[in-house]
């Protein structure tokens, strides 16, 4: 994946609920940018609710992709991101606009950013099926715990009910005794973009807090009726996009394994360890350029903040709109 000229990509990301929706549609405005979704399950119709997925109203007209792509009976994969991302930032750049991605899947956006070469380990169903009827005998945590002994870094930022990458990972060190970890680790981190990458956190009482009224939100907005709808629809629990966040745990409270308020309490707490787990994969990755404390109470001063990195980064041959417009 080569170009003749780098194209300038602005990359932002961050773990879920820290705010990135609002500060992407101002950049986007300001810098004449169209956005690319580095979200691994926004790309699901019908999924709105419990992805947090902006709405048609909200995007303020600008345009943004890789949203509402597939039905959710189909998989959606890092490698499908990455072809779709490519073709994206050529056709933006072509426009004359800037591309920018925006969200929270690290293995997406850096894969996208850095041109990684997937695994050439090809489907092995026998294998496939062995390790899923392994996790459906023994439960998530034993086949997690299979990974953890062969690979630790992958599994220390795979959640054990993410089992389609989990058994993706073990079928790559099973097929080439190499592990998923050590073969990112070992691709080469340069990238065919001009990026500027800015990362989004804070404190992390306050993100836990933000991402529980974010959950008591979702509820209030429907998010049982949601995925009532989808299961009524025929869309099957053990489908990859049902395995998210809140699918699942929705799920198993509407099959009458556990009581909503016992649900909404898993779902908290697995979002905020998912978050933990998107901070560390952030955290690996170079050059981001951290706003440590954001929130809205700081916002006009971290836009400033975030403005000043990117016209440091690339602001030759990019239009400087808001001091324009100032």
């Amino acid at each position: 994946m080569t170009t003749e000229i780098k194209h300038k990509v602005l990359v932002l990301l961050g773990p879920t609920a820290v705010g990135k929706t609002r500060l992407s549609l101002e950049l986007a405005e300001t810098y004449g940018a169209e956005i690319i979704s580095g979200d691994s399950m926004q790309v699901y119709r019908g999924m709105d609710i419990g992805t947090a997925k902006i709405t048609p109203a909200e995007m303020k007209g600008i345009p943004h992709h890789l949203i509402d792509i597939h039905d959710p009976q189909d998989a959606y994969s890092a490698a499908e991101f990455q072809v779709q991302g490519v073709r994206l930032i050529e056709e933006i750049s072509a426009r004359g606009k800037l591309p920018f991605i925006v969200g929270g899947t690290g293995l997406y956006i850096e894969s996208l950013c850095y041109g990684f070469r997937f695994s050439e380990a090809v489907a092995d169903e026998a294998f496939r099926s062995e390790q899923d009827a392994f996790a459906e005998e023994h439960g998530a945590e034993a086949l997690h715990a299979r990974l953890a002994a062969v690979d630790p870094a992958s599994a220390s930022r795979l959640h054990p009910n993410d089992r389609r990458r989990i058994i993706r990972a073990l079928e790559i060190h099973h097929q080439t005794k190499v592990t998923l970890s050590s073969s990112h680790e070992a691709q080469k981190k340069e990238s065919p973009y001009e990026l500027c990458l800015i990362g989004l956190t804070m404190d992390r009482k306050i993100l836990y807090k933000r991402i529980e009224d974010r959950i008591d939100q979702m509820l209030a907005e429907g998010l049982v009726a949601e995925v009532k709808g989808l299961l009524d629809h025929g869309y099957s629990r053990t489908l990859v996009s049902m395995q998210g966040l809140g699918y699942k745990e929705i799920a198993a409270y509407l099959a009458g394994e556990t009581t909503l308020d016992e649900a909404v309490t898993l779902l908290k707490r697995d979002t905020r360890r998912f978050a933990k787990r998107q901070l560390s994969w952030f955290r690996h990755m170079k050059e981001i350029q951290w706003i440590d404390d954001f929130n809205e109470q700081n916002f006009s001063e971290n836009f400033a903040k975030i403005r000043a990195i990117i016209a440091g980064k690339f602001l030759s041959g990019l239009e400087y709109t808001s001091e324009q417009s100032n």
